[in-house]
C-alpha cells in the first residue's frame, strides 16, 4: 500500500517537473525574440544553451531502459530539451556577427554531439548491467546537470559589474529554480542520488541568481532609462546641428 502511494506521487511529481522542465527549455524564448527584432545576440552568451544541450543529450543516454529501466518521464522531457536548444543554438550562430564567437560555439556544439555519441557506445559495450550503466552515466549526469545550473554564473558576473540584469533572463531563472525544487523532490520517491544531488544544487544557483536580480532590478531600469534619455539628446543634438547647416538657409542668407 505504502509502495503504490510511494509510487503514485512520484509519478505525479515526476509529471509536473516534466512540465516544469518544458516552461525550463521554453523560458528563452522572449531572449530570442528579442534577438530576432534586434538582428543581433548583443551581450547575451551562449553558455546557458551549450550547457543545457549537454545536459540534456547526457540524460537521454541516463534514461534509456538498457541503461536505466523505468525512466520514460527522464528520457522524455531531456529528448524535447535536446531538441529545443539546437534551436536555439542555430538561432544564435544565425545572429551571431562575431565570426570567431560563431566558429567557437559551433565547435563546442559539435564536440559535444560526438562526445556523448562516445559516451553512449563505451557504456553500453563496456558495462553490461543496468546497474552500472545507471552508476557511470549517472556520475557525469551530475557533473553535465551542474553546469547547467552554474552557467548563468558567467552572466552574473556581468550583473555584478554593470549592476545591470538586462542580460540575465529573468524567466530563465525563475525556471531553473522550479525545476531544481521539483526534481530534486523527485529524487526522493525513492532517493535516487544522481538526480538529488545536481537539481540540489541547482535550486541554490537559481535562488542566488533570483535575489540578483532582486538587488539589481531597480539600478536596471535607472540604467535603461538614462540610456534612452541619453540617445534622445543625441538625437536632438544632430536634428540642431543639420538644422544649422541647412543649405536653403544658407543660400538666402547669402
Amino acid at each position: 500500500m505504502v509502495s503504490h502511494l510511494v509510487s503514485t506521487i512520484r509519478n505525479v511529481v515526476g509529471i509536473t517537473g516534466n512540465v516544469i522542465s518544458l516552461f525550463l527549455f521554453l523560458s528563452p524564448v522572449p531572449t530570442f525574440v528579442r534577438i530576432w527584432k534586434k538582428g543581433s545576440v548583443e551581450q547575451y552568451s551562449p553558455v546557458p544553451y551549450l550547457a543545457t544541450l549537454i545536459n540534456c543529450m547526457v540524460w537521454v543516454i541516463y534514461g534509456l531502459p538498457m541503461v536505466h529501466p523505468d525512466s520514460t518521464l527522464v528520457i522524455t522531457i531531456n529528448g524535447a530539451g535536446t531538441a529545443i536548444e539546437l534551436v536555439y543554438l542555430t538561432l544564435f550562430l544565425i545572429f551571431c556577427h562575431d565570426k570567431k564567437k560563431r566558429l567557437k560555439v559551433l565547435l563546442i556544439a559539435l564536440v559535444e554531439v560526438v562526445f556523448m555519441a562516445l559516451v553512449a557506445a563505451l557504456v553500453l559495450t563496456l558495462a553490461h548491467t543496468t546497474e552500472r550503466r545507471s552508476i557511470v552515466v549517472g556520475i557525469i549526469a551530475i557533473l553535465f546537470n551542474i553546469m547547467m545550473y552554474a552557467s548563468p554564473l558567467s552572466v552574473m558576473k556581468l550583473v555584478i559589474s554593470t549592476k545591470s540584469v538586462e542580460y540575465m533572463p529573468f524567466f530563465l531563472s525563475l525556471a531553473s529554480f522550479a525545476n531544481g525544487v521539483a526534481w530534486t523532490t523527485y529524487a526522493f520517491l525513492p532517493f535516487d542520488p544522481f538526480i538529488a544531488v545536481p537539481n540540489g544544487l541547482g535550486t541554490l544557483f537559481s535562488l542566488a541568481q533570483l535575489l540578483l536580480y532582486a538587488t539589481y532590478y531597480e539600478s536596471t531600469k535607472r540604467i535603461i532609462a538614462a540610456r534612452k534619455e541619453t540617445k534622445v539628446e543625441v538625437n536632438l543634438s544632430e536634428v540642431v546641428v543639420n538644422g544649422n547647416h541647412d543649405p536653403k538657409k544658407t543660400t538666402r542668407a547669402t
